[in-house]
């Protein structure tokens, strides 16, 4: 599938993903023209770089592993490295928990004195 393509099926532009290709996580074939073509496995490929660009992963980062994803074939700093990402992505998802308590808590404190408030208005009318 050609790049426009690509960027269609995924959501990321088309500038993004000649970023991937700059870096060295994602491959295309060129036509003769020099147009580029991906597989059908890009569009995984891609959804995937996206996740964990969104999870706080550097294209450094995903350089390292991003293989070994595919390959199934990890070295131990491979392993160290992956443990390392995935115990800092917990303690984000704790954090981010413990903020959504306190925005639930604000929002249940604020409705609770949207309510009281209305209901003193309708009384007083």
């Amino acid at each position: 599938m050609r790049i426009g393509e690509l960027a269609a099926k995924t959501g990321v532009s088309v500038r993004a993903l000649r970023y991937y290709e700059e870096q060295g996580l994602l491959a295309s074939e060129r036509s003769p023209s020099g147009q580029r073509h991906y597989a059908d496995t890009a569009v995984d490929r891609v959804l995937w770089i996206q996740c964990l660009y969104a999870a706080g992963l550097s294209s450094k980062t995903l350089r390292e592993f991003l293989p070994c994803t595919y390959t199934g074939v990890v070295t131990p700093a491979i392993i160290d490295r992956l443990t390392t990402e995935r115990d800092r992505i917990n303690a984000q998802m704790a954090d981010l928990a413990i903020t959504r308590d306190r925005l639930d808590a604000v929002i249940a404190s604020a409705s609770g004195t949207v309510a009281d408030d209305v209901c003193c208005v309708a009384q007083s009318a």
